[in-house]
């Protein structure tokens, strides 16, 4: 084990000690009392490293919730999601589909950081299935309390916390799917994380970007259609 491994929170734990946050949400449908409980989350062992607890930010009662993976380096110093290079695409591509930016809820499928250290950086690990389930209680308390008539899922994270494991990012990508959940009938729509196209070779990322765009004017067709 190297010196950074000493301190690298994959190779000190790989998760599968979770216990859940069940006991840690309140039995409330108020976005503060729950942000306020998330802050002392310890569900997974990632409450370990992270700097905090990364709860969504929106409207309290947004018509479309928009739901991605994990807090990444940035939004985990600040303490909000989608405010990274990441969340700044996401905004472009929320304009550029016609979303009333004051109308929606973003938030994380899993509240705080996971990463590994290399050197000096902290590098995004993709969280395990416990972490996910861990942490589904906030996700599913968010959704409650928002009440959103659309949610989007960002990416196979998002989509496999609320979708679970027979819907596919890029083979489902694009359409609204209307499911039966614990917070009744929801309508979803899955595509790709805004992370994965910075990830992109440029000469593929403006088509790309487009798809996303694509996929949020559905998104926002079916929002008008909801009335």
């Amino acid at each position: 084990m190297s010196p950074d491994d000493s301190r690298d929170p994959a190779h000190r734990d790989n998760g599968h000690e979770a216990a859940g946050a069940a006991a840690f949400v309140p039995e409330t449908e108020d976005l503060e009392a729950l942000r306020a409980a998330a802050a002392d989350c310890q569900g997974c062992e990632l409450f370990r490293d992270a700097t905090q607890t990364v709860f969504g930010r929106g409207a309290p009662r947004a018509r479309l919730a928009l739901v991605g993976e994990q807090p990444g380096d940035v939004e985990d110093e600040r303490g909000a999601p989608f405010v990274g290079p990441a969340g700044r695409l996401l905004v472009q591509a929320i304009d550029e589909a016609g979303i009333d930016r004051d109308q929606i809820w973003v938030t994380n499928a899993v509240k705080h950081f996971r990463f590994t250290v290399r050197g000096t950086r902290r590098i995004h690990q993709t969280p395990d299935a416990v972490h996910i389930a861990a942490c589904k209680p906030w996700l599913s308390a968010e959704l409650r309390s928002v009440a959103p008539d659309v949610v989007v899922c960002l990416g196979a994270t998002a989509t496999r916390a609320l979708l679970g494991t027979t819907v596919r990012v890029m083979r489902d990508r694009g359409v609204v799917l209307e499911r039966d959940t614990s917070l009744g009938t929801k309508r979803f729509l899955v595509t790709v994380h805004p992370s994965a196209i910075l990830r992109t070779p440029d000469a593929d990322r403006p088509s790309a970007y487009a798809a996303l765009v694509s996929d949020l004017r559905v998104a926002a067709a079916a929002l008008q259609l909801l009335g």
